[in-house]
């Protein structure tokens, strides 16, 4: 596992050289006022102003310092030491209070102490995850008694169908988790184009009901599931962008889940009983 990890870490490092410079990303003209952060992510979180907020896997941290910018006391967390280097810099360069972290996800609770309001993550952060309870148990360590952890990310049954199709949906990737992960040979990134440079990538998939149970498995009391037929990203060729900006598949072809939220909670431990004399 270790291998497919330092791989993925590998390949992250060089992604945020390449992102740096990308106009998906448009580090030039970021401001850090929320503007980021998705319609749905604004919506599950409602008002962080005050809360103590940790940000998973948050790349070089233009979300994480959207968040310190509605006023969240926040700290972002990734495995890449060049996307935390990146990260301190344009916290620095635009003079925003937040803590930057760098660990994997799995050695965190050795790396940082603490716990908070929210836990937080986003956008094309499961399919890189080997282990889901883990990740759920690290997930429930961090979260306050009667805090909330929200998840928004690419639904996993969308991420059964070849992305390289010209014309149709068609199956191609397993939906349940299988032993070994999927393996890509990369160019360049998602976000950006290179001919130099050539990765490897590796992923893991998971199934929605693996998501849900192992948050009740780490403790956690499940709020809410939402799915929603749209992405933030034209993840299939045939896809037509909306004026919200926001990608769908045409009218005329079957309406799948694209993209889910889900928002759960650290219960509050019950408080003992009075003993009347």
């Amino acid at each position: 596992m270790n291998e497919y990890i330092q791989s993925n870490r590998k390949l992250w490092d060089r992604w945020t050289e390449l992102h740096e410079k990308s106009e998906a990303y448009d580090v030039v003209g970021f401001k850090p006022d929320g503007s980021r952060l998705g319609r749905i992510e604004r919506e599950e979180l409602g008002d962080v102003s005050g809360k103590s907020v940790l940000h998973l896997q948050c790349h070089f941290g233009l979300d994480t310092l959207s968040l310190a910018g509605l006023g969240a006391i926040v700290t972002g967390v990734d495995f890449s030491e060049n996307a935390i280097t990146l990260a301190k810099s344009l916290r620095m360069e635009h003079s925003v209070d937040a803590t930057f972290v760098q660990s994997d996800i799995y050695d965190l609770p050795d790396n940082l102490s603490g716990q908070f309001d929210i836990v937080f993550t986003s956008h094309g952060v499961l399919w890189w995850l080997p282990d889901i309870k883990g990740w759920a148990r690290v997930v429930s360590h961090f979260l306050k008694p009667g805090g909330t952890f929200l998840v928004v990310d690419g639904h996993p049954l969308a991420s059964t169908f070849d992305l390289d199709h010209p014309s149709e949906l068609k199956v191609k990737y397993p939906y349940f988790p299988t032993t070994e992960p999927l393996k890509f040979e990369v160019q360049g990134s998602y976000a950006a184009a290179d001919p130099n440079y050539k990765g490897v990538e590796y992923g893991w998939t998971h199934s929605m009901s693996e998501y849900v149970t192992s948050l009740i498995g780490a403790g956690l009391q499940i709020e809410s599931l939402r799915e929603f037929p749209f992405q933030s990203w034209k993840m299939f060729p045939f896809m037509e962008k909306g004026e919200d900006g926001l990608w769908r598949l045409p009218g005329d072809m079957p309406q799948i889940p694209l993209m889910f939220s889900l928002r759960a909670m650290n219960p509050q431990p019950a408080s003992c009983p009075h003993t009347i004399a």
